[in-house]
């Protein structure tokens, strides 16, 4: 009688399963490592990625012009070194017309970014600290040795620490807005040429000895002090901003003028420029005080009314 079940043949078992478990897996399709839309979107991330990199040249031109201020402070340094002090002078008063544009140029062409004001308060400190406390040391402060080396020094950390005032007061929100035509101490650029002036008057003709010498330190320290005082000074930043139609000719004719004397007669010009911005200091502080008095009064009305309310 045959079985019902087939003799067991562990051999032929195994085969079976090796052969099941064969066809399995090629029933199983393997996972992908990479989808095809995955793989579009990640191109298309990168090329983003990679245009956000490129930056526009317009962001490029305000940095530029800061840089060629930088050079130009420094270069300041080195005609000093050489006993050249027209172009030493020359070249601090380019650092300033430079400094003045970089910020201007970079609102016109809506370029203004974080980089770029950091940027422009280091050069603002090597061109307008730096620069012109080593022109002075090596005109006449160097007869008074430690002295006036010392002098020197003190003069350009405090354009160190006006700058970085400066800086900070930019964050201010409760500053009113009428006080942007203010600046908070003398600035920067124009600290550095009040604090030539020896400079202009020894090329004038006035020679050079230890009395002018010690005068030039108290002088410096002097200018150093207005730069970091709290004393208020016209910023001039809203004087030009509109012209009235009448005023037009009248005003060009002015700066043709002004530019022709300052080319005829730098160094009287400039000596006559010093002379008159700390004439305006007295001024200046006075129409700041009676703005604040005028804010106070209204503030102290605005009150009262509220308390009678």
């Amino acid at each position: 009688m045959k079985p019902p079940f087939p003799d067991y043949d562990p051999k032929r078992e195994d085969e079976k399963s090796l052969a099941d478990a064969d066809a399995a897996a090629d029933a199983v399709e393997p996972p992908k490592l990479f989808d095809e839309n995955d793989a579009a979107g990640d191109t298309e991330e990168v090329a983003q990625i990679s245009r956000l990199r490129d930056v526009p040249f317009r962001m490029l031109v305000p940095n530029l012009i800061t840089l060629g201020a930088i050079c130009s402070g420094l270069t300041s340094v080195r005609m000093a070194w050489e006993d050249r002090w027209e172009l030493a002078i020359v070249a601090i008063v380019f650092a300033a017309i430079l400094d003045a544009l970089d910020g201007r140029v970079a609102r016109f062409l809506k370029s203004s970014s974080s980089f770029g004001e950091q940027l422009d308060s280091l050069a603002d400190f090597v061109n307008f600290g730096v620069a012109p406390a080593l022109v002075l040391y090596l005109w006449t402060l160097n007869d008074l040795k430690a002295l006036g080396w010392m002098a020197a020094l003190i003069f350009a950390i405090c354009g160190c620490l006006r700058l970085a005032r400066f800086n900070v007061m930019l964050d201010d929100p409760d500053r009113p807005g009428w006080q942007v035509d203010f600046f908070t101490g003398v600035p920067a650029p124009a600290g550095a040429l009040l604090v030539l002036l020896p400079v202009y008057l020894g090329i004038l003709g006035l020679e050079q000895n230890t009395t002018v010498a010690i005068f030039t330190a108290l002088y410096m320290l002097f200018i150093g002090f207005l730069m970091v005082s709290s004393i208020p000074t016209w910023s001039g930043k809203r004087a030009g901003a509109r012209v009235s139609r009448g005023l037009v000719l009248p005003v060009m004719l002015g700066l043709m003028v002004l530019i022709v004397v300052l080319f005829s007669y730098p160094w009287m010009t400039l000596t006559c420029f010093a002379a008159i911005y700390l004439s305006t200091i007295p001024f200046s502080y006075s129409d700041f005080s009676k703005r604040e008095a005028r804010d106070a009064a209204e503030a102290a009305a605005a009150s009262s009314g509220d308390g009678d309310a």
